[in-house]
C-alpha cells in the first residue's frame, strides 16, 4: 500500500471532470490534458495543473501513450486514471504506466487482455459456467463460412470493443460481408484492433450489467445491477437501476455470477459484467468492461458509493472497504445522456456552438458534465454533452423528477436529443416498463411523431410573444434595429416575426416600463414581462402565466424553449448582419446534384467513382463525425460526374464532395 499524492486524468470532458471532483475530494492533486481546440475546457479549469497535447488526430494525443505518460512524469504524478473511451482497456497502457513508475487505476494487463478482448472473455465465461449466446471467431472469410451455421440475425462486434461502438446487427446473410467490412474499419480506428466476432442476436433482449469491485487482496463484491436496454445504435442514452425487470431471484443469480467470474479472473478495480436477458428471464454472457463505465453514477445514487473514492483506494493496494452484506440499492435512479444530435433529421450528429447552458437544480438532481456554459462542440469527439440523473423513492418518483429537470435543461444553439428523451419517458411503453433493446428501434416513429404533437398543441401566439419580448428586451434599443433609427415610436410598431420559417406580423400598439399591448390577428394580447434574467423570463399574456429560456446564435437566429419544446424564431423588421455557419443546411440523401457532408468530419470511404450509374438510396460515401459514421446518399437516380473526396481527407460543410452529371 502506498498513499497516492497527484493523478493525472488521461481523458477529457465529463468523465475527466468527474475524476477530478474525486480525486479532489481524497486530498490528490490533479492534472489534466487537452489538446490545442481545448484551451477553454471546463476539465483543463478545474485541475491544479493541465498539459497542452498539440494538436492532430487522436492516435497523435488522447491515444498518444508516449506523450501522456512523458506529461506524468514531467509533472511529477504518482498515477494515472484513464477515464472511459481512449487507453481505458489499453493493456499496454498500462503495463506502460507501470514502467515509468506510475500506478495505473484501473485492472492489472493480465484481466485488461482476458477480459477486455471480446472473444477471450466469452470463452473464459464458458469455462467459468457462464451462459453464453452462439457465436464464432476467426477472419472475415472463416466468419462468413461460419454465419451457416449461426441463426440469422447476427450481431457483427468488435474484439476489442466497447462503449456500444463496433457493433453491427445483421438480418440478411448477403449483407453480412460489408457489415464485417464496416465494423472492422471502425474497430481499427477506435480500438487499433480490427479483428471482429460473430454472436447471434438474441430478439427483444434486456441489456443487464452488474458493477463489481475488486481489491488486489483477492475480494470482489457486486454494487448490483444496472437496466442499460433502451440504446440507439448500441449505444445506450436510459439507464436505471435497480432493474425493474428482474426478480430478487434472478437478480442474486446474476449478481453472483458477475462475482464468480470476477474472482475467476482475479480481477481487481473497477469493471462490469455486462448480459443479455431474454423474456423468460434467461441471462447470457455478453462481454466485460474493465473500466468504469459511463453510466455508473445511477448505480452510485442508489448504493451511496463514490466508485472512482474506491478506484483510487484499490489501485493504492488498500482492501475494499465495504463487505458484501453492507451494500443496499435505496430508491431508484435513472440516467438520460444529453447527445449534439438531430432526432427529427435521422441523429445527424450537430455540432456547433452552444449559446444558453443552464442546468436544473433540486434534490435528487445530478449532472455529470464537461462544460459549464456557452462553448463549441466540435465534431472531433464523441457527441455527449452532459448525463443527467434523478433520484426517487422509487421509479415513477425518480422519472418525475427527471420530465422537471429535462423541461428545465435548456441547451440552447445546436440541435440535442433533450425533448426526444422528454418524450420517450412519457411513453406509456417505457412507464409499464415493456422495453428492449429494440425499444428507440420500435418506438422512435411514435416519439418524433407525439413530440410533433406536444408542439403542436402550444398555442403558436404563445412562442410569437415570448420570443417578441425576448427580442425588445435584447435588441429593442440596439443600433442595428434601423426602426430605432428612424423613430417607430411615434406611431404604432408593425413588428414582422417568424417561428420555425412561418411569418407572422405583430403590431405593438403599447409599451410602458414592462407592459405590452400587442394586436395580433385582430386579438389584444396583455403582457407583463414578470421576471427577467436575461435568456430566463417569465410573462404573463392575458392573465396566463409562462416561463422561457432564449438565445440567439451568431446567425442571429434566437433559439426559444418553452416546457421543454424548442422554437426557431427570427425577426424579419431588423437588419442584422449574420454570421454565416458551416453547419447550415443538410444535404443526407439530397436530390441536388452537388453532394457536399452533412455535418463537418473526416471521409472514411467513397464508394463511386466519375462514370458510374447511380440509383437513389445509394451510398456514396461515409463520413465520420463525432465518433460515428454517416453514410451520405444519392437523393436521386444519375450518373456520376466529379468525385472530390478522398479517404481520409476532413470536410466541412461547404465542400462540395461528389457531382452529378446534369440531365
Amino acid at each position: 500500500m502506498k498513499a497516492l499524492e497527484k493523478i493525472l486524468i488521461a481523458n477529457r470532458g465529463e468523465i475527466a471532470v468527474r475524476i477530478i471532483r474525486s480525486a479532489q475530494k481524497l486530498g490528490l492533486r490533479t492534472v489534466s490534458i487537452y489538446t490545442t481546440i481545448e484551451e477553454d475546457a471546463l476539465h483543463v479549469s478545474m485541475a491544479d495543473e493541465a498539459y497542452c497535447l498539440g494538436e492532430g488526430s487522436l492516435s497523435e494525443t488522447y491515444l498518444n501513450v508516449e506523450k501522456i505518460i512523458g506529461i506524468a512524469v514531467k509533472s511529477q504524478c504518482d498515477c494515472i486514471h484513464p477515464g472511459y473511451g481512449f487507453l481505458a482497456e489499453n493493456a499496454k497502457f498500462g503495463e506502460s504506466c507501470e514502467a515509468a513508475g506510475l500506478t495505473f487505476v484501473g485492472p492489472d494487463s493480465g484481466a485488461i487482455r482476458l477480459m477486455g478482448h471480446k472473444i477471450e472473455a466469452r470463452n473464459f465465461a464458458v469455462s467459468n459456467g457462464l451462459p453464453v449466446a452462439k457465436g464464432a471467431s476467426g477472419e472475415l472469410e472463416d466468419l462468413v463460412k461460419a454465419s451457416e451455421n449461426i441463426p440469422f440475425p447476427v450481431l457483427v462486434k468488435a474484439a476489442a470493443g466497447g462503449g456500444g461502438k463496433g457493433m453491427r446487427i445483421v438480418r440478411e446473410r448477403d449483407e453480412l460481408k460489408a457489415a464485417l467490412e464496416a465494423t472492422s474499419r471502425e474497430a481499427k480506428t477506435y480500438f487499433g484492433d480490427g479483428s471482429v466476432y460473430l454472436e447471434q442476436f438474441i430478439e427483444n433482449p434486456r441489456h443487464i450489467e452488474v458493477q463489481i469491485l475488486g481489491d488486489k487482496h483477492g475480494n470482489v463484491i457486486h454494487l448490483y445491477e444496472r437496466e442499460c436496454s433502451i440504446q440507439r445504435r448500441y449505444q445506450k442514452i436510459i439507464e436505471e437501476s435497480p432493474s425493474p425487470t428482474l426478480t430478487t431471484e434472478v437478480r442474486e443469480k446474476i449478481c453472483a455470477a458477475a462475482v464468480r467470474l470476477g474472482k475467476a479472473a482475479k480481477y481487481s478495480n473497477a469493471g462490469t459484467i455486462e448480459f443479455l436477458v431474454d423474456w423468460q428471464l434467461n441471462f447470457y454472457f455478453l462481454e466485460m468492461n474493465t473500466r468504469i463505465q459511463v453510466e455508473h453514477p445511477v448505480t452510485e445514487m442508489v448504493t451511496g458509493i463514490d466508485i472512482v473514492e474506491e478506484q483510487i483506494s484499490i489501485a493504492a493496494g488498500f482492501p475494499l472497504r465495504f463487505n458484501q452484506e453492507e451494500i443496499r440499492q435505496k430508491g431508484h435512479a435513472i440516467e438520460c445522456r444529453i447527445y449534439a444530435e438531430d432526432p427529427e433529421n435521422n441523429f445527424l450528429p450537430s455540432p456547433g456552438k452552444i449559446s444558453l447552458y443552464k442546468e436544473p437544480e433540486g434534490p435528487g438532481i445530478r449532472i455529470d458534465t464537461g462544460i459549464d456554459g456557452p462553448v463549441i462542440i466540435r465534431p472531433d469527439f464523441d457527441p455527449m454533452i452532459a448525463k443527467i440523473v434523478s433520484h426517487g423513492s422509487n421509479r415513477e418518483h425518480a422519472r418525475q423528477k427527471m420530465i422537471s429537470a429535462l423541461t428545465h435543461y435548456p441547451v440552447l444553439g445546436i440541435r440535442t436529443n433533450t425533448n426526444y428523451l422528454l418524450t420517450m419517458l412519457s411513453l406509456d411503453a417505457f412507464i409499464q416498463n415493456t422495453i428492449s433493446t429494440k425499444f428507440c428501434d420500435d418506438h422512435t416513429a411514435e416519439i418524433l411523431e407525439a413530440a410533433a404533437k406536444k408542439k403542436d398543441s402550444i398555442p403558436k401566439e404563445i412562442p410569437l410573444m415570448a420570443f417578441l419580448l425576448f427580442s425588445l428586451q435584447h435588441h429593442g434599443d440596439e443600433e442595428q434595429n434601423i426602426w430605432n433609427k428612424i423613430g417607430f415610436w411615434r406611431n404604432f410598431m408593425l413588428i414582422k416575426i417568424a417561428v420555425d420559417g412561418i411569418e407572422s406580423d405583430i403590431e405593438l400598439k403599447h409599451r410602458q416600463q414592462n407592459h405590452y399591448l400587442f394586436i395580433y390577428n385582430g386579438l389584444e394580447y396583455k403582457m407583463l414581462l414578470q421576471k427577467s434574467l436575461g435568456t430566463r423570463f417569465e410573462f404573463i399574456m392575458n392573465d396566463a402565466h409562462y416561463l422561457a429560456y432564449a438565445a440567439t446564435a451568431s446567425n442571429g437566429t434566437t433559439q426559444l424553449q418553452i416546457d421543454g419544446v424548442n422554437f426557431f424564431c427570427e425577426r424579419k423588421d431588423q437588419l442584422i448582419e449574420q454570421e454565416l455557419l458551416s453547419m447550415a443546411g443538410y444535404n443526407h440523401g439530397s436530390q441536388e446534384s452537388r453532394i457536399s457532408s452533412p455535418m463537418p468530419g473526416k471521409i472514411v470511404k467513397v464508394n463511386v467513382k466519375p462514370g458510374d450509374l447511380v440509383t437513389k438510396g445509394t451510398v456514396l460515401l461515409i463520413v465520420e463525425a463525432m465518433k460515428m459514421e454517416n453514410n451520405i446518399l444519392a437523393g436521386k437516380d444519375g450518373e456520376i460526374e466529379k468525385v472530390n473526396a478522398k479517404a481520409g481527407e476532413t470536410v466541412d460543410t461547404t465542400t462540395e464532395l461528389i457531382t452529378f452529371k446534369e440531365e
